[in-house]
């Protein structure tokens, strides 16, 4: 690059700020487009002179070439894909929309590449033979399988075919999220009287107060179609008609039949996924995406789902039963429908463990949540965190730590926690960096990013118990990031089999509803007391309620994915009807409905990620239920043993070894599903 761009452009720059972060304060919308032009122009001059190299293929001129190849592109993407879903605009959504499908094109290129992929493909196979380190085969084992997985080795029209595949699948993931973002965005509640607030917790209208404010309707209350919002509303409201109101909209994201209708886009993305599996040589899509994961098959997947899938529905059917007497007993003369669910289990859970969310709340604010992943994170691989502020963050609302381990930096971590309209629903982890230590070495800028209710001005930001689960989730994500200590960029952090990466992060939540924590971290906002231990106690008592109906959101959500994605037929597919016939067939009660319907499932269809694979949620339980178990077996759930070898062949060891591997080296054998079963509540009581 020349350097006229670098200075002209900061995303080409060095950047030279606190800790190499990218200096969001110099960087404009506009410079994207130029800085990616010149990127992808860089790496493909890279490309092709390791390609027409006729030096003999070595691992140091093919192998660590590519890995250093593409080091701008890779800085530009990061940045400007983080800020598409975190802080968004319309400059940013065009350059989206355009960019795309011009990297995948890119990617085709590269992983197309027929002289490049017969030199990889002499070194997979010499492998053994060249002296490398095991993790030097493991680098070239995984670049032979994406060469192959993109079609290298296949005739010129099939790989010109996939390339048109790839670019038009990118376009379709890009528009699928921005509308369903443009319909939370366009949706808004608003509440007017007090009669409108009737069982709201004054949390909730607190943040409902704020949200209005945002939206200039001062006086008034806004809920919004953010989880943080819509489910707090949805459990305590005591007015069926505005519950009703809300729900449908949240339900109906991507299916208003208008501009952000998403029906049609998801059908031809289905389409086009199955036609990509055939050229592969594969009967099904969901064959072609498991082939590289540890379910290895689509069967092997449903096995498991179908194995919680009806204990779960039968615990469902009975929850439903429960709470549907409560109406009878009120008088109430309607069906329980998906918007009263979580209103009457909250008055359920009252009722039978005298408990509800509204008082929990108050030992739940979020900055002794983050205290407390940070001290438990500390407990186990000897992390300390110190916050910055001299760093320039994206949003206001960012806030930034320098991680440390025996007084050595490691990672920056940044934590993006409120929601807002510029931003996707949801929660995740992303890196602005990765690690690696070729060149010199990176250490990892890690930012989680959650969707929780801004506070009102001056008041903590209060969480639910879900909220508290989703932050130790994420941060367990975070951790694999920030922990990653591996040379090569292809296997570092979280880029592991795709139903190994929830593995680190599920297993991360354990620690929060130990009483070891809670009791240190669950205090109270406003005078700093602790849980009392009568509340303490009937929280943790409560860990198996309503267990049926979350095993069934999820599992109806797996299923339908994965049967929608062995259709073997490049076929046109009405992907409404195709769940309500799903549904229907696995006996779905009439209260639930799917945790993510197909409109507005951004996991399968806002890109390939989890797509045919959402059912990896439950499989990497298997192995977080089994693992904690190592802990507990010990008696200590910081035990330093247990947590050196989670550390060394969890995560740090990104994708250094195939994950049955790793996880049986931390383990010491391989897991089985009775902690699974047994965490859920699904495990048949003994006959002895």
């Amino acid at each position: 690059m020349t350097q006229a761009s670098q200075e002209q452009n900061p995303l080409l720059a060095p950047w030279t700020g606190p800790f190499g972060a990218p200096p969001f304060d110099l960087v404009k919308a506009e410079q994207f487009r130029p800085a990616f032009d010149t990127a992808l122009a860089e790496q493909s001059a890279e490309i092709a002179a390791i390609a027409d190299s006729t030096e003999p293929p070595t691992f140091a001129n093919v192998i660590e070439a590519l890995e250093r190849s593409g080091r701008a592109l890779e800085r530009v993407s990061l940045v400007f894909f983080n800020l598409t879903n975190t802080d968004t605009d319309d400059t940013l959504d065009a350059i989206e929309r355009d960019i795309a499908p011009l990297l995948s094109r890119h990617r085709s290129a590269i992983y197309q590449n027929e002289k490049l992929f017969r030199k990889v493909e002499a070194l997979h196979t010499q492998r053994d033979a060249l002296g490398l380190s095991d993790e030097q085969k493991r680098v070239i084992e995984r670049y032979f399988v994406t060469f192959k997985r993109a079609g290298a080795g296949l005739p010129q029209d099939a790989r010109t075919r996939l390339a048109a595949i790839g670019e038009r699948l990118a376009a379709l993931g890009t528009q699928f999220s921005q509308n369903v973002l443009a319909d939370e965005k366009s949706f808004t509640l608003v509440l007017e009287s007090e009669a409108d607030l009737i069982g709201l917790p004054e949390s909730l209208v607190a943040a409902a107060a704020a949200a209005a404010v945002e939206r200039d309707l001062p006086g008034k209350y806004v809920i919004t179609l953010s989880r943080s919002s819509v489910e707090p509303f949805l459990q305590f409201s005591a007015r069926r008609d505005l519950r009703e109101k809300a729900f449908r909209a949240w339900a109906a994201r991507g299916e208003g039949g208008g501009a952000t209708d998403n029906r049609a886009i998801a059908a031809e993305t289905v389409k086009l996924r199955a036609e990509r599996a055939r050229l592969m040589g594969f009967e099904t899509y969901a064959d072609f995406q498991l082939s590289d994961t540890m379910a290895k098959t689509p069967q092997a997947a449903l096995d498991l789902l179908h194995k919680v899938w009806e204990p779960a529905r039968l615990q469902a059917l009975a929850e439903e039963a429960a709470l549907q007497k409560m109406v009878a007993d009120e008088g109430g003369n309607f069906e329980i429908a998906p918007w009263d669910w979580r209103y009457y289990a909250e008055r359920r859970r009252k009722a039978e463990f005298d408990l509800d969310e509204s008082e929990l709340k108050p030992y739940m604010q979020l900055d002794k949540m983050i205290e407390a992943v940070f001290y438990t994170a500390n407990r186990l691989f000897g992390l300390d965190f110190i916050e910055r502020h001299d760093i320039p963050l994206y949003n206001k609302d960012t806030r930034a730590w320098t991680v440390r381990r025996e007084g050595k930096d490691i990672a920056l971590f940044l934590g993006d926690y409120y929601a807002r309209s510029s931003k996707r629903s949801g929660a995740w982890m992303s890196n602005f960096r990765e690690q690696y230590k070729i060149d010199g070495g990176s250490l990892p800028i890690v930012v989680n990013c959650l969707n929780f209710a801004p506070p009102a001005p001056g008041e903590a930001c209060l969480l639910s118990f879900d909220d508290a689960r989703t932050l130790f989730h994420e941060f367990g994500h975070g951790l694999h990031g920030m922990l990653s200590d591996v040379t090569y960029p292809m296997i570092s952090g979280t880029n592991v089999a795709r139903d190994f990466v929830e593995f680190p992060s599920q297993l991360y939540e354990h620690w929060l509803d130990r009483p070891e924590i809670l009791r240190k971290f669950a205090v109270h906002h406003k005078t700093g007391e602790p849980m009392p231990e009568p509340l303490l106690e009937r929280l943790l008592s409560t860990r198996l309620f309503n267990q049926g109906f979350a095993t069934v959101e999820f599992t109806a959500s797996a299923l339908v994915d994965l049967d929608l994605h062995l259709a073997a037929e490049s076929k046109d597919i009405d992907i409404a009807a195709f769940e309500a016939e799903e549904l229907a067939r696995l006996g779905m009660p009439k209260g639930i409905v799917m945790r993510h319907r197909m409109p507005h499932f951004q996991h399968i269809f806002s890109g390939d990620g989890y797509s045919a694979g959402y059912y990896s949620y439950m499989w990497s339980e298997i192995l977080d239920a089994d693992g904690f178990d190592a802990f507990e077996e010990k008696g200590d759930i910081f035990d330093s043993e247990t947590a050196k070898k989670l550390h060394d062949f969890v995560y740090s060891a990104g994708y250094s070894r195939a994950p049955d591997e790793a996880y049986e080296a931390f383990r010491g054998r391989a897991p089985t599903p009775e902690p699974l079963l047994r965490k859920r509540g699904l495990l048949a009581p003994s006959n002895s």
